[in-house]
Order: structure tokens, then C-alpha cells, then sequence
């Protein structure tokens, strides 16, 4: 598989002001493919009669599916199944495990053989960081998913409550040791743990360009590019002020990292809009080092997402679209992109790549 674009669906709009029809409409337009975000489809199942059912899920799923085929989307994966790992309660642990058997349903429907799983923020008083018992979870899901031909794809995030780093989670894809259980690399987590710190003055860590660099090197050493199951790659802006208490984003009961990423991530390449993390040297080892070759994924979260213009959906792919040519060129892809029509969205029929 060569390298393809694709596009989280909430990052052309969310769920509560864009609906996944327009959205689906730009990500044709602009030749993405698409992660499927789980808002989506529940907010869908929320227009049908009965609200959001199980039935209506699985309804929405194949709305949704028949949509895609109409523009010629693939659809990446469903995400995210989130707090799931090391859960303390026992019980809410099997009804995690009950609800990833809907959710492989869901994929099924959708017609996508990935389910993301993000490492979890909750509480430690929620969640236990006993490595043994996060990778006893990950493999019951893993086995779940198996017979069905579903992937398990483990990110992750910046502000996870014992796993924050790219090392940590890939850890738990060795130990959890399954075919179907690869690791997801997120540009903007790794960047925002190992490099940057939006709370400091300098929003950046002590030694950042050290670390960052000690931390790639391991990379390159580490992962099996095979075990990369797909790429999100986004970068995030340099704030004016530090996000401290006084800050408009700042939150007292949330992470930091996490205000800043809601609020301020921004595509690949966007200079201009104060992007300003070493994105293109993380990226730069997934492809070039490792070797990876598959969707990559821009996984944009940003304020402006939930505008009530009309145009959000078109813009953000329109800048996406700017942003993976920009890949494409930086990383010499080739002839990978297509080409930003005029007029009304492309059709399956009409669909061209450069």
C-alpha cells in the first residue's frame, strides 16, 4: 500500500453543528479518506426515530457506509473506544468489553477493520498503571476482534494517565503480542509529551531538542514499521501566553496538554497560522527511517471546529489538502494527491488524482 491521505471526521466540523453528509462531501472533494469518529455516527443515530439505539447505531453505520461508496471513501477506522485499559472495577471492565462487541459490529457495518483505542486520562483512583493488567485487557479485546478480521490499534496520548509516551504504548504492543494489535503514532502526542509543554514559558520542555531527538533515535531503533497499524500527523500552535490559570482555555479539572490540544491543533506545515513543533522530524522517521507506507491520517482538533459556517467543512479541507501536498513534497511521495476541483463536490465517477 502506498502512502494515502485520510481525514479524522471531526476535523471537518463537529457533530453537534456540521453534519457527517457535508462533511463526507468535502472529504470526496478533496480526495480523503476517512476516520471515522465515534461523535459521528452517534449523532446520526440521534436524528433516527428512537435516538441513539443500538439498532440505530448499527442503522447510522450503514447509512454512513452507503454513503462513502457514493464518493468513493474509504473509511480508516472507527475511534475512539476510549477509557477502556487497566479499569479498577471489574465489572465496568466486562461492560467495556460487552461494548466492544457492539462496537465491532459497528466496524463491520462501516465496513473499516479498525478500531483505535487511545490510552486513558482517567483517574488513578480509575485506572490502574499495572503494565500486567493493561496488556491482559488489551489482549481480551484483541481476541474479540480477531475472528472478525478487526485491528486493534493502540495510540498514545500526550496527557494519558500511565501511558503518555510512544514508548509506553508500544511496550504494551509487544507484551500484548497479537497479530491484529498494532500501535497508532500521532505526531501531535508524541511532539506534545517529548517536546512540548504549553504551560511553560518557553512552551517547550527543558533540553526539548535533545529529548526529541533522543526519543526519535529510539524510534528508528524500536518499532516494526509492520506494527504500525496507520499515521495521524498534526502540529499545534504556539500560544501567546502560557496556558496557566488566567488562560482562556485553561481548565482546572483538565490536563493542559489536553486544553491545548481540543483547542489549538493545527495541519501539517500551517507556519503561518504558529505551528510550530518538530513534526516534520517525527514524520521523517516513520516514513524515511521505518519506512512506514499507509493512510496517514490528519487528526485535526481546533476551536474552530465548532464555527456554525457552513463553509468549515470546505475550509478545513481545503487546508488539509494544502497540508498533504506539502507531505507529499517534503517527503517526495509522488503523485499521491488529488488535484482541489471547481464547482460542486466530486462524484465516485469523477474522482481524479494527480
Amino acid at each position: 500500500m502506498s502512502c494515502r491521505p485520510a481525514i479524522s471526521s471531526h476535523s471537518l466540523g463537529r457533530a453537534w453543528v456540521h453534519n457527517i453528509e457535508t462533511k463526507l462531501d468535502q472529504a470526496a472533494r478533496y480526495g480523503f479518506d476517512i476516520e471515522m469518529f465515534y461523535e459521528d455516527l452517534q449523532y446520526l443515530a440521534q436524528t433516527l426515530e428512537g435516538g441513539p439505539t443500538a439498532d440505530n447505531q448499527l442503522q447510522a453505520a450503514t447509512m454512513i457506509r452507503a454513503m462513502c461508496d457514493d464518493r468513493n471513501i474509504a473509511i480508516v477506522c472507527l475511534q475512539p473506544f476510549m477509557h477502556y485499559e487497566g479499569l479498577r472495577d471489574r465489572v465496568a471492565h466486562q461492560d467495556r468489553v460487552d461494548e466492544m462487541k457492539s462496537w465491532i459490529k459497528l466496524a463491520q457495518a462501516l465496513k473499516t477493520s479498525i478500531i483505535s483505542i487511545p490510552s486513558t486520562c482517567l483517574s488513578s483512583d480509575d485506572v490502574s498503571g499495572d503494565i500486567e493488567l493493561v496488556v491482559s485487557d488489551m489482549r481480551e479485546v484483541a481476541d474479540l476482534a480477531a475472528p472478525e478480521n478487526i485491528q486493534i490499534a493502540y495510540e498514545s496520548l500526550a496527557w494519558g494517565t500511565h501511558v503518555d509516551t510512544w514508548e509506553q504504548s508500544w511496550e504494551v504492543v509487544e507484551k500484548v503480542d497479537r497479530p491484529n494489535f498494532g500501535i497508532c503514532l500521532d505526531t501531535f502526542n508524541i511532539a506534545a509529551r517529548v517536546y512540548a509543554d504549553p504551560t511553560a514559558a518557553s512552551r517547550r520542555n527543558v533540553d526539548a531538542e535533545q529529548r526529541m531527538q533522543a526519543s526519535l533515535d529510539k524510534m528508528t531503533q524500536t518499532i516494526d514499521a509492520r506494527k504500525i497499524t496507520y499515521v495521524q500527523v498534526v502540529d499545534a500552535e504556539y500560544l501567546q501566553q502560557p496556558l496557566v490559570d488566567g488562560h482562556p482555555y485553561y481548565r482546572f479539572d483538565q490536563p493542559a496538554r489536553m486544553s491545548w490540544s481540543r483547542n489549538c491543533r493545527l495541519f501539517y506545515g500551517e507556519k503561518d497560522r504558529g505551528a510550530y513543533l518538530p513534526i516534520k522530524d517525527i514524520l521523517g522517521v516513520i516514513l524515511n527511517d521505518l519506512g512506514f507506507r499507509g493512510w496517514i491520517s490528519a487528526e485535526m482538533f481546533n476551536e474552530s471546529l465548532t464555527d456554525p459556517s457552513e463553509l468549515v467543512p470546505e475550509q478545513h479541507a481545503q487546508r488539509a489538502a494544502d497540508s498533504w501536498r506539502m507531505i507529499v513534497e517534503d517527503f517526495d511521495l509522488g503523485s499521491s494527491m488529488v488535484h482541489r476541483p471547481e464547482g460542486p463536490p466530486r462524484t465516485t465517477s469523477q474522482r481524479a488524482y494527480l
